[in-house]
Parts: C-alpha cells; sequence; structure tokens
C-alpha cells in the first residue's frame, strides 16, 4: 500500500462514518417527527372520545331531568285534579244545603184571557216576600 493510499484510509473511514451518522441523525429526526405527530392524532382521537362521551352522559342526563320533570308535573297535576274535583262536590253540596237550609221559592201562574198572572212567594227563614205580577199578552184577533 502507498503513503498516499494509507493516509486517505483514514480520511475515508471518516467520510463514511460522518455520512452514516448523518443519515441516522436524518432518520432519527423523521422518527421524531412521525411519532410528534402519532402522538397528535392520538390525542386528537381521544379528545373526539371523551366529546362523545361527554355529550352522551350530557343528552342522557338531560333526557332523565325532563322525565322526572314531565312525572313532577304529572302527579302535580293529578293532584290538583283531585283537589279540584273534592272542592266542586264540597261546593255543591254546600250550595245545595244553603239553599235547602236558608230559603225556597214557590210560584204559581194563571193564565186569564189575554194576561199572565204570576204570583211567587220567597221564603228566606223567616221572612217570606210575596209578589205578584200581571203581564199583558199580545194576542192577534
Amino acid at each position: 500500500m502507498l503513503p498516499e493510499e494509507a493516509a486517505a484510509v483514514p480520511i475515508q473511514a471518516w467520510w463514511r462514518g460522518t455520512l452514516v451518522r448523518r443519515a441516522l441523525l436524518h432518520a432519527a429526526l423523521r422518527a421524531c417527527v412521525i411519532q410528534h405527530w402519532w402522538r397528535q392524532v392520538l390525542a386528537n382521537r381521544r379528545e373526539k372520545q371523551r366529546r362523545a362521551v361527554l355529550d352522551f352522559s350530557v343528552r342522557q342526563l338531560w333526557a332523565v331531568v325532563r322525565l322526572q320533570s314531565w312525572v313532577r308535573m304529572w302527579r302535580v297535576r293529578r293532584c290538583y285534579w283531585r283537589v279540584l274535583h273534592a272542592a266542586r262536590i264540597i261546593q255543591a253540596y254546600w250550595r245545595w244545603h244553603c239553599c235547602h237550609t236558608r230559603g225556597f221559592i214557590q210560584g204559581l201562574y194563571h193564565m186569564k184571557e189575554n194576561q199572565l198572572i204570576l204570583q211567587l212567594e220567597i221564603s228566606l227563614g223567616p221572612q217570606i216576600c210575596r209578589t205578584q205580577q200581571c203581564t199583558p199578552l199580545p194576542i192577534k184577533e
């Protein structure tokens, strides 16, 4: 081997080592970029999945709250209708009782020729009110 060739061998080895190290560095940088991109993709997928689960749970909770409010409304309405029905029954009995204990109305009517004679007697406890009215009837002859 010539001395020139002997001096060229370490220089060539150094240059080949530099090229290999440069290629490995570029490969490592590309791998880092790919890994970063893949981690970002996974993070986006996890975030979308998390949002989907959150939206589902919010919709489910909203549906439960809505159903509960409908059931409460139905129960309150049913209770209200029961109370209203009971109040109407009580009012009807009270009105009947008041009318029968307080007084009553009696009346008679007669028709004479072309007149209507109406006699009313309204009795409110110890007080009695009697009225008589004659109303002429228009009769064509």
